[in-house]
């Protein structure tokens, strides 16, 4: 299967945003790819309000994600902000296009390094995969990576590979724990793992909010034996990848981690 993961730095304007994704998703279908993944966050950047932005599943902006993938012929996943109780928002991954609807709501919220996203968003609580082309691919975003239970649940419920969709926050080590963490989850859950953050916005020169998460770059893909097979740099990039579904089963069968575990295992 092949897919596109499109790197680039979103701005406060969702309908902005769209146009980049519009251009995203043409790209991608004319290179043949069968999916295309988009940051966290690309319907508007960390450090605007998020409140007045949100907009339900059903709303303008999701159905004119909607209408661009139906156009395209290609699934695209993209990260947004629906409302949820209590004035504050779901970070939400919007799957959809051709014989695939579905969203996941980030489950761990990024309570760290001096960031508190659960004042303003409310936790998920659902594990989610889709199928595309009959090969099943679960969803994850940002902080998630931390949690290696998440990809293992993929995993379990049949998936072969994980969409990663970040806005990573900067800061000394960050680039180094995001390409650790990234091959971690693909070996410990032994899945292809597609990881796509926002670009680097200095490397397109965008002025960020200081202190919100708005991205580093270095989206990448990682084989299911935790090698990683292409990469991009800070700036803004469109990434393309093949995901060979028996390797999967090959790497498996001789790295039998999923197999032997003793703890969390499926029943």
């Amino acid at each position: 299967m092949r897919i596109a993961l499109n790197q680039f730095t979103s701005g406060p304007d969702p309908d902005k945003n769209l146009a980049l994704i519009e251009d995203g998703t043409r790209r991608a279908a004319e290179a043949g790819a069968r999916v295309v993944v988009f940051p966290e966050a690309s319907m508007a950047c960390f450090g605007t309000p998020l409140a007045p932005v949100a907009e339900s599943l059903d709303g303008p902006w999701a159905n004119a994600v909607r209408a661009l993938a139906a156009a395209a012929g290609i699934v695209v996943v993209a990260g947004m902000f629906t409302p949820a109780p209590e004035g504050r928002v779901a970070n939400t991954l919007l799957a959809t296009g051709p014989g695939v609807e579905a969203s996941y709501d980030k489950i761990h919220l990024y309570d760290a390094f001096g960031y508190a996203e659960s004042e303003t968003v409310a936790a998920g609580s659902r594990i989610v995969t889709i199928d595309v082309d009959g090969v099943r691919i679960g969803l994850a975003t940002c902080y998630d990576v931390r949690f290696p239970e998440l990809f293992r649940a993929h995993a379990d419920a049949g998936a072969v590979a994980t969409l990663l969709a970040a806005s990573w926050g900067a800061g000394p080590g960050k680039r180094e724990q995001w390409e650790l963490l990234v091959r971690a989850r693909a070996l410990d859950a032994t899945v292809w793992l597609a990881a796509v953050d926002q670009a680097d916005p200095a490397a397109g020169g965008v002025v960020a909010h200081p202190s919100a998460p708005t991205g580093i770059g270095y989206s990448m893909v990682v084989g299911p034996d935790g090698t990683v097979r292409d990469s991009l740099g800070a700036e803004p990039g469109l990434l393309f990848a093949e995901l060979d579904v028996d390797e999967v089963t090959a790497v498996r069968q001789k790295t039998s981690v999923l197999a032997n575990r003793r703890l969390g295992r499926a029943s």
